[in-house]
């Protein structure tokens, strides 16, 4: 069904005048809802009693908003009073008015997909994803975290991409000069292929030509259109257009005909990304510590059901408001890297690591499978800086002295899961070198009576494998008194770790896949149940009954990240 949305460029403090303008428009226009961009709030640095008044007046109540109305943090911080009303209050300020954060993904009751990179990029953060959403600023890992939504109806961002004037022929207003664009920008964009991209200026309105994206071979022949619209400021002296009411339909197909004036995308050297059906499960392994909010806005004329779970309510993707940032180590540019939630060992199972060191290594495009990417570019590239990171963990291992420690990684392809994650747990090496795991793991399937056995085979990024299946990779440090290749006896072969990825330690390992189908009920705990049988920790086999607190979580993710940093390929790039 078509929406008819409004947005306003920055209202910069007077926002009860723009309140007043969007009212009176909807009430001819009837808009399913609006949306402010940029500053909200007047710069903290120039008070006034007027100021205050109005800010106080929104926050209790005394203006009435009559539709559902977004607005996101600008260049300025928020007022300290609004801060503290939006965190008892689950971002909603006043009746009808929600705040976007600075990196989300909403999903209106509308069924529009709204994804927003406020506040100004932070050159002096070198890596990881800003915790604080009031905050004026954002990292470039922020926008690579967006990209896992996959597709926007709507996107949001404080900076214009970079190269966006590039093939057009449509002009800034005299005297003004266009603004910096950013890259990190302009590969957000070109990964959401977004039907419309909002940015903002101070003094001047522009909307260029819409472009289309370069077709992907899933579809070949659909070309995704792309309208870039910068609004001027609400009070701008130049009189520019701070206002832009168009209509969309969220469900609508692509056209098969280019609009009059389509150009090709400015964005030469941006990433393509294709967009994944959602999923209709929730996996709560990752979820929030506190007051995260969903940021699914049900107003309550809503005559919609929610939609199925997708990238919004993934607790596996970076830019889901449910992600609990406190466990990132690590954020390259196709996947990430965790601590575990709830990690099975502890910091006494090996008390030469510095920190349980279970960890997650995850995709950043929303898909149940790595096979279900479709762009193969893409799974080329997710699966290979997947084995880079689990390649790069077990150097790390075998820099730490004392115990000899192998690895065991595993994952679940299904399908009919959610979002697609490999977990890393250390194991003592003699465990690995007498096939006590591998044993492990056949004996309790022969336990749980599935119909299947396990078969050594690797296979690969899933694509030759025609169904679902469990996958474990048993690996161990090489002995030096071994020869390249050759059999230990427990059918693990020599690995090189290394080559073009830059580790250059070799180890041996093996690989077990056990196929799945619809006729028998699959544990998806049964990685960890096996681990927590084969090291003695029964009493962890549920994620549940481990939870640290925040501060444990943050401390033992800050002591992984400071002893892996060395082995972390990902700060290089």
């Amino acid at each position: 069904m078509a929406s008819k949305i409004i947005v306003s460029g920055a209202a910069a403090g007077n926002f009860r005048p723009v309140l007043e303008k969007i009212a009176k428009l909807h009430s001819k226009n009837s808009f399913s809802l609006a949306i402010i961009l940029g500053d909200f709030f007047a710069d903290p640095e120039s008070p006034s009693d007027e100021n205050d008044m109005n800010v106080s007046a929104l926050i209790n109540g005394k203006v009435e908003i009559p539709l559902p109305t977004y607005f996101t943090v600008g260049r300025h911080p928020l007022p300290t009073s609004v801060i503290e009303k939006l965190e008892k209050s689950d971002d909603e300020l006043c009746p009808n008015l929600y705040f976007l954060g600075k990196r989300s993904t909403t999903k209106t009751s509308e069924g529009l997909r709204i994804v927003n990179l406020a506040g100004s990029l932070d050159p002096t953060i070198l890596a990881g994803v800003s915790k604080d959403k009031y905050l004026p600023f954002h990292t470039e890992d922020d926008a690579k975290a967006l990209r896992g939504a996959n597709s926007a109806d709507i996107l949001l961002t404080s900076h214009w991409p970079a190269d966006i004037r590039k093939g057009s022929k449509i002009s800034l207003p005299d005297g003004i000069e266009a603004p910096a664009g950013e890259q990190h920008v302009a590969n957000l964009c070109s990964a959401l292929r977004p039907r419309y991209h909002f940015g903002t200026t101070s003094e001047a309105f522009y909307e260029r030509e819409p472009f289309f994206h370069r077709p992907t071979e899933k579809e070949p022949d659909t070309k995704h259109i792309t309208r870039f619209i910068s609004l001027a400021s609400s009070d701008n002296s130049s009189k520019q257009k701070s206002l832009y009411a168009f209509t969309i339909d969220p469900t609508s197909s692509v056209p098969l005909n280019l609009p009059p004036g389509t150009t090709a995308s400015p964005f030469t050297t941006a990433q393509k990304r294709q967009r994944l059906p959602d999923q209709e499960q929730s996996y709560s392994r990752f979820s929030a510590p506190s007051g995260g909010g969903d940021h699914y806005r049900p107003h309550k004329r809503s005559r919609y059901t929610k939609p199925p779970p997708g990238p919004q309510d993934c607790f596996f993707c970076l830019s889901s408001p449910k992600v609990n940032t406190n466990l990132i180590a690590s954020i390259a540019n196709d996947t990430y890297l965790t601590t575990a939630k709830g990690p099975l060992s502890t910091s006494s199972t090996y008390p030469n690591l510095p920190s349980p060191t279970h960890l997650l290594i995850i995709p950043l495009e929303h898909s149940p499978t790595l096979s279900c990417i479709s762009v193969p570019e893409d799974r080329a590239r997710t699966y290979k800086e997947m084995q880079r990171y689990r390649r790069a963990l077990h150097s790390f291992l075998l820099s730490r002295p004392g115990e000899k420690l192998g690895a065991v990684t595993w994952d679940v392809s299904r399908v009919a899961g959610i979002h697609n994650h490999w977990q890393f747990l250390p194991v003592p090496v003699d465990l690995v070198k007498k096939g006590l795991v591998e044993a492990a793991f056949k004996v309790e399937a022969e336990n749980e009576k599935y119909p299947v056995t396990f078969r050594a085979k690797d296979v690969g990024d899933g694509t030759v494998e025609k169904g679902d299946f469990f996958r474990v990779w048993i690996w161990m440090p090489e002995d030096e008194d071994k020869v390249d290749g050759q059999d230990d006896g427990g059918g693990l072969v020599a690995d090189v770790d290394g080559g073009e990825d830059g580790e250059e330690k070799r180890g041996k390992q093996k690989c077990l896949v056990l196929p799945l189908s619809a006729s028998f009920r699959f544990d998806i705990q049964f990685g960890r149940k096996v681990m927590a049988k084969l090291l003695g920790l029964e009493g962890r086999r549920d994620w549940r009954d481990c939870e640290q607190t925040d501060q444990e979580e943050l401390e033992d993710a800050g002591k992984f990240k400071e002893a892996f940093k060395r082995f972390d390929w990902a700060l290089e790039e």
